[in-house]
């Protein structure tokens, strides 16, 4: 179903999203405080880029022994989901800085990353964020090859051992992104309609994904083997390493907001309607995990707040734990389930019980009845 034919109907409570975007206001205003970047955050993106890269430069300079080259690559995986969460994630959504070109530049950390940042923004800024747990238009959340994460999908026997083997093919996802996965979202994306581009500026941003695969590729596998004499075999481990660790933490974090118990997956009816009001339906499909815990939230991006960031994604996440209380508080004064997981591990617990749930096979004698 294309973009344009899919909105949002104010039913009830239209007014809750005013009222707590006006309560935010004042909440920045009265502290004298940004809504973007702070120095804490400045030291952060620091921190996550030297944890990519420096270990590299320490692989090529020194050339430890295999045990030692694997713990690096391993730190190496931790920084790219850094990376991926706390630095080009807030710029590509505008909020790290209130200067577009810092958020361009910052945003590029994702090409350093392997991946496009063109197909990030159509599949995360305008789809997901959007359509929230709308099947017909969060990929996130459709079903993945042997993975139903939704309960909309048909279910398959093999459905049942989700839970068992999910985290396995988690642990594959950036290096399915960097092979694969942003040509199949370019040319998906052009021909459903998403992206509108003409065909001449289409060609050209096909260009640079193919260039920066390219580079990407030659600079991790192929420059420590041809200009080190690194052999290929343990560059390629390490490589691959890498990739399951940032694809494991990447994929768990990400599904913890939305695909795990009280989350709603509403469809749009017969003329294209989500019958809710869009702030609403943010509270209705996202929960918070682990609000509390300030190493988390350092690490993840704040995407532990991800109600907070589902309305607000143009506010930097240094700031979400100190607007938590006034997106909660508004919630329950308008009578709007604030959903979360106090700990991580109840978060992942209900993201196990939710595979298991739509891992069952439909019950017949219910279905006969």
């Amino acid at each position: 179903m294309h973009q344009a034919r899919i909105k949002f109907v104010n039913k009830d409570r239209s007014e809750f999203f005013a009222t707590l975007k006006k309560r935010v206001d004042v909440y920045f205003k009265e502290n004298k405080c940004s809504k973007h970047a702070n120095s804490s955050m400045i030291v952060k993106t620091i921190t996550l880029l030297l944890a990519y890269i420096v270990p590299f430069i320490l692989l090529l300079i020194f050339q430890p022994s295999f045990g030692l080259s694997m713990l690096l690559w391993f730190v190496m995986g931790v920084g790219v989901a850094g990376i991926g969460m706390s630095v080009m994630h807030d710029a590509i959504h505008g909020a790290y800085s209130s200067k577009k070109s810092t958020n361009e530049w910052l945003g590029y950390s994702l090409n350093l990353l392997g991946g496009s940042v063109f197909n990030w923004r159509l599949q995360h800024n305008v789809l997901h964020h959007t359509y929230t747990n709308v099947v017909e238009m969060d990929e996130d959340i459709q079903d993945k090859l042997v993975l139903r994460f939704n309960p909309h999908g048909k279910v398959k026997r093999f459905h049942q051992l989700q839970w068992v083997y999910a985290f396995f093919f988690y642990g594959i996802l950036t290096l399915y992104w960097v092979l694969l996965k942003d040509f199949v979202q370019f040319f998906k994306f052009t021909s459903n309609g998403v992206n509108n581009d003409s065909a001449a500026k289409n060609a050209v941003t096909l260009t640079k994904i193919i260039l920066l695969k390219v580079v990407y590729f030659f600079v991790l596998l192929a420059a420590p083997v041809l200009f080190f004499g690194i052999p290929f075999s343990e560059v390629l481990a390490g490589f691959l390493l890498m990739h399951f660790i940032a694809g494991l933490i990447l994929t768990v974090i990400f599904q913890l907001a939305h695909t795990v118990e009280g989350t709603s997956h509403p469809r749009p009816n017969e003329s294209g309607a989500i019958e809710n009001d869009w702030a609403i339906h943010q509270l209705n499909t996202t929960v918070n995990f682990s609000r509390h815990n300030k190493w988390i939230s350092w690490y993840v991006g704040g995407l532990n707040f991800q109600v907070e960031h589902h309305l607000f994604p143009r506010v930097c996440h240094v700031h979400y734990p100190a607007i938590a209380p006034i997106v909660k508080q508004t919630a329950e004064e308008f009578g709007i389930p604030y959903m979360e997981n106090e700990t991580f591990f109840q978060a992942v617990q209900s993201h196990i019980a939710t595979l298991q749930r739509f891992g069952k096979l439909p019950d017949l004698n219910e279905a006969i009845a």
